[in-house]
């Protein structure tokens, strides 16, 4: 920040070179070694008591005035003992203080070099106890004149003191003094609203107030200066009751100067207040700032440390405060629990802000219910036909879903939010914060800055000792279901399961649709899985795909995938369409087929994460190969594959032209299979110049770099937008 932005409207204190030499006057009177601490913040409310007492005496009819609540107060105030102890303490300086002042204005010395003495007589004292004190002298000053002036009419001894001191009845000319005493009631606001903020400031937490920390160093540099302008205002102000006296030396001033006088101060100090009001402002927030930082630090060793348990990093995550707190919704009991259930139990901690889609909940369910079948009691894995079926789940302690939503809390909570977080918190059977705001900003800020939360679902995986296994087993999940989730979810196990896995239709579709995985029992048959929107080209290239292998002579089956972030419209329509002119299989049900792409997606990351790369790992070019088809392809793409074979691939205009040309290819189909010969002539096909694209969701901490094209292994150019595009273009 500049120095302004620091201080705002600094300059208004120290403009001149006179207004620095009146700073090292202030300065030098001030004892640093042996500062005299008061607690001064019960002696401002007496003060302020006393003037609000005498202000409501200027401006009401003495006859009519109610005082019983103000002298209740006062008698609260000053009847406890220890008030009573610090008056004591105090009371001889004040009062010399108050005679002092007193004495110099009756000699009529000016108001500065008055000013000057006084702060060498309090020389002792810290600033915020300097101002108080001279508000307190003059406290007794003013007190004394609104006492006797009340009391003037029913009591004979003020009565008497009023023709001593020449006193003006100020109730029977109150319409002739109502000018200058509103100037003086506006001048004491001033003052006490510049004390109040001096106070505030020497009441700022210590540990963070360092004088060479801004803004609390411009601040500090700044008070003296205030406080040199309040008691110049106290002897002023003094200056002027004595002047209403026959005593005084002043009585000839015109009280249109006096007023004057008076309200240049308090526009003054007014000024003053408003600029501490702005400088106070940045304290505490400065202050907040580096409270935060040490909380949030405090929140990191947390969960960085070894516990026995979860329940200090669940006590973290929900701002348990105390043992009657129940921050959970028991999703299938509907009932608000602490967090005691979960203590001692392997945790997903399923992250998401409040637009998680319906397929991804849906999806989540399943493999959960598939995870926790028994397998003591013979029931099948979510797939029969995987060989990683070695992996079985840990019946001992099975994982607790717990659904944690994440919303910005800067932005206010409406009634709509509510309406959707209710809506689905209903779906959930798992558990789920009771309410977000339960869930601290800190630990907000944590899970983006350390588990890479940024808008997407991610599945945080929590030991039951609390240790983190892995940052986001959302992937895992996706790619291995209830196999993945039945194990201590580490990068390990990850590699683990990367390591028995074969590329193939039957991993692209495990889990997601076991009628594909029939047909690949049988030996003979080939299988097709093509996607994209556009319907015209779906029925060409279903049809020749049926020509072609009506002449082959082949046992041939198809099915629709659909298209990564479809319109979901028109995929529907689409499904609609293929069924009723029977021109392919399909997944009726659109969870399917989001959850094919979210595999495949899934598949990418899970490669980059354990630095995978197209150069070093044959998968990895293969799962790009389709996504790029998605991404690129107007028309769409396909790929068949026959058992555990090779695939040919390629998108939808080339393959279509390939089944057209069939005549071409067919002889080859009996010395090379139908697979390869399809490859061949893919191959023949291909051009120098291609157009291809990859898009990705912008995930935190999951982008790479660096792509390469997987038709000509150049580097993709990289755009980053809310997604992140890579392209490789040479046409």
């Amino acid at each position: 920040m500049s120095q302004q932005q620091k201080g705002g409207d600094y300059n208004q204190f120290t403009t001149t070179s006179d207004d620095d030499v009146l700073m090292k006057q202030i300065i030098a009177t001030h004892a640093d070694g042996s500062i005299h601490k008061v607690n001064v913040r019960p002696h401002l409310q007496l003060i302020k008591e006393i003037f609000r007492y005498s202000t409501t005496l200027d401006r009401t009819n003495i006859h009519d005035l109610q005082v019983s609540s103000h002298m209740k107060s006062l008698d609260e105030k000053t009847q406890k003992a220890d008030f009573v102890g610090m008056l004591e303490a105090l009371a001889y300086t004040i009062h010399k203080i108050s005679c002092e002042i007193s004495y110099k204005c009756y000699e009529g010395e000016d108001a500065h070099s008055t000013t000057m003495v006084l702060f060498k007589s309090l020389s002792k004292f810290s600033w915020d106890a300097k101002v108080v004190m001279a508000l307190f002298a003059f406290a007794v000053t003013h007190g004394e004149f609104w006492l006797v002036e009340e009391l003037c009419e029913t009591h004979p001894l003020a009565k008497s003191i009023v023709l001593l001191k020449q006193l003006p009845d100020v109730f029977k000319q109150s319409e002739m003094q109502r000018p200058r005493f509103e100037s003086f009631w506006s001048l004491f606001k001033a003052m006490f609203d510049v004390t109040e903020s001096i106070i505030q400031f020497h009441e700022l937490p210590p540990q963070y107030t360092s004088v060479d920390q801004s803004p609390i160093s411009v601040a500090t540099a700044q008070i003296p200066i205030a406080v040199y302008w309040i008691i110049k205002s106290v002897v002023t102000c003094t200056s002027q009751i004595i002047g209403l006296t026959g005593l005084g030396s002043h009585k000839s001033i015109p009280s249109t100067i006096e007023t004057s006088d008076l309200s240049s101060l308090a526009q003054k100090i007014n000024n003053m207040h408003e600029h501490f009001t702005k400088q106070l402002d940045l304290c505490n927030q400065y202050i907040d700032e580096k409270k935060q930082v040490e909380a949030y630090n405090r929140l990191v060793q947390v969960f960085e440390t070894t516990h026995v348990n979860n329940m200090d990093i669940l006590k973290a995550l929900f701002n348990y405060s105390n043992d009657d707190l129940q921050p959970l919704l028991q999703g299938f009991t509907g009932k608000r629990v602490g967090i005691e259930v979960l203590r001692g139990k392997d945790l997903f901690l399923l992250i998401s802000d409040l637009y998680i889609s319906e397929e991804e909940l849906k999806i989540f369910g399943q493999i959960m219910n598939k995870m926790r079948e028994p397998y003591n009691m013979g029931a099948p894995n979510i797939n029969p036909f995987r060989k990683s079926n070695v992996f079985a789940p840990r019946l001992e302690s099975y994982y607790q879903e717990v659904w944690l939503p994440v919303v910005d809390k800067t932005i206010p909570w409406t009634e709509a939010k509510q309406r959707e977080f209710d809506r689905l918190q209903k779906t959930m059977p798992w558990y789920s914060v009771h309410h977000p705001s339960l869930i601290n900003s800190l630990v907000i800020k944590y899970i983006k800055e350390k588990w890479h939360f940024n808008k997407k679902p991610i599945l945080v995986v929590l030991e039951d000792s609390g240790r983190v296994t892995n940052t986001n087993a959302l992937h895992m999940l996706w790619i291995w279901g209830s196999i993945a989730a039945g194990r201590i979810l580490t990068s390990s196990s990850e590699k683990h399961l990367w390591s028995i896995e074969t590329w193939g239709i039957k991993f692209l579709v495990d889990g997601i649709d076991e009628n594909i995985l029939h047909w690949m029992e049988e030996k003979e048959r080939i299988i097709c899985l093509y996607g994209g929107e556009d319907i015209d080209w779906i029925r060409k290239f279903t049809m020749k795909a049926r020509e072609v292998a009506k002449a082959a002579n082949i046992s041939f089956e198809m099915m629709y995938v659909g298209k990564r972030n479809p319109n979901k419209e028109l995929l529907r329509r689409n499904i609609d369409i293929i069924t009723k002119e029977n021109l392919s299989n399909c997944w009726e049900d659109c969870t399917l087929t989001w959850y094919f792409w979210i595999r495949l997606e899934s598949m990418l990351y899970s490669k980059m994460k354990l630095d995978q790369t197209i150069e070093n790992d044959p998968i990895i070019k293969e799962i790009m190969t389709i996504l790029i088809f998605d991404s690129s392809s107007e028309k769409g793409w396909a790929l068949i594959s026959k058992g555990s074979e090779i695939m040919a691939k390629a998108k939808g205009d080339k393959f279509l032209n390939c089944f057209k040309e069939y005549d071409k290819w067919k002889g080859n189909v009996e010395v090379k299979g139908f697979i390869q010969a399809i490859s061949d002539h893919l191959d023949q096909l291909r051009t120098p110049h291609h157009c291809n694209r990859l898009i990705l969701p912008g995930m935190e901490g999951m982008i790479p770099e660096m792509l390469v094209c997987t038709e000509c292994g150049c580097p993709m150019e990289k755009s980053v937008s809310t997604s992140v595009m890579y392209s490789c273009c040479n046409n």
